[in-house]
């Protein structure tokens, strides 16, 4: 089983309901492949020498699960309320170093 994160994008056509939100965590909850998540406030970036890159200010959640592949793991953006209404969603895997 290897693990992935979710990372949802401020980019959905439409605003995603709070039913939606909570259908979608219950499927995950359900799986028993879910790992936990959060929402992602505002932050800074940092560089020891140099100008630090901009924060990513386009994410706007993340959630981890476990599955056998990336194949796998794109079956939890079924419901997934920012996919659902248009927007973008990222499937990272969390290579175990």
């Amino acid at each position: 089983m290897r693990d992935f994160m979710i990372l949802m994008h401020d980019d959905a056509t439409s605003e995603p309901s709070s039913d939606l939100w909570r259908a979608w965590f219950s499927s995950l909850r359900d799986s028993q492949r879910f790992d936990g998540g959060s929402s992602i406030g505002m932050g800074e970036t940092y560089r020891k020498l140099g100008v630090p890159g901009h924060a990513s200010s386009h994410l706007t959640g993340f959630v981890r699960v476990r599955a056998e592949s990336l194949g796998e793991a794109r079956r939890f953006l079924a419901g997934n309320p920012v996919f659902e209404c248009g927007g973008t969603v990222e499937i990272r895997e969390l290579p175990r170093d």
